[in-house]
């Protein structure tokens, strides 16, 4: 990677929001990405809430980043110490997020702003509710067509499986659901897009 990170500025540098991706290089919104730190016992360790202590290392929230950081040994370089890696990193952290969204789903359930099957959707978009749509990533696409004719205005997001929405809900299969907009829609749109870089993107139909 012919990159140079100038000797004044540190590689994981916040301007204005935004950290810099120790693989690429790219300055984004820490909401894009992911901090990782490095744990008493010389270990990456992911640190999806932020809040870790210690010097954040920032990578864009993609399977293939989290690779390359990997093959390149970069964070024993941005950290200049050796730094133990698991092999399954990548994998950790895309079940990592995949809890963080089950869990946050739950808790969007318990405080009544989640309304899941295709006809409660529908009938809430159709009277105008706003939020965070969700649509199965095995959705049918005349469905799939459909409701994102009604939600022209929501943001959507097709990450997780009818199997793993259903199981979140304690249901055999969820295709649809709406999150009311708010906290905790905020926090779900953010988590799901970050573990979007670990699913297969969708063929549009």
């Amino acid at each position: 990677m012919n990159r140079k990170t100038p000797s004044h500025q540190n590689a994981s540098c916040d301007v204005a929001g935004l950290r810099t991706c120790i693989a690429s290089g790219l300055r984004r919104p820490k909401a894009e990405m992911l901090r990782f730190v490095i744990s008493p016992d010389d270990s990456a360790i992911p640190d999806l809430d932020g809040k870790l202590p210690g010097r954040g290392l920032w990578l864009s929230a993609d399977r293939d980043t989290i690779h390359l950081a990997c093959a390149q040994n970069l964070f024993a370089k941005h950290s200049r110490r050796q730094v133990n890696v698991d092999d399954d990193l990548a994998q950790r952290v895309e079940v990592l997020l995949a809890k963080r969204c089950a869990n946050l789903l739950q808790l969007a359930r318990r405080a009544g702003v989640l309304t899941v099957g295709s006809d409660e959707v529908d009938g809430r978009l159709s009277r105008g509710a706003k939020g965070l749509l969700l649509v199965a990533t095995d959705a049918a696409p005349k469905s799939r067509h459909r409701l994102l004719e009604l939600a022209s205005s929501l943001a959507v997001q097709d990450v997780l499986s009818a199997d793993e929405l259903g199981a979140i809900v304690g249901r055999e299969r969820i295709v649809h659901a709406l999150v009311s907009e708010g906290g905790l829609a905020d926090l779900l749109a953010r988590d799901l897009s970050r573990l979007a870089g670990f699913r297969p993107a969708l063929v549009a139909a």
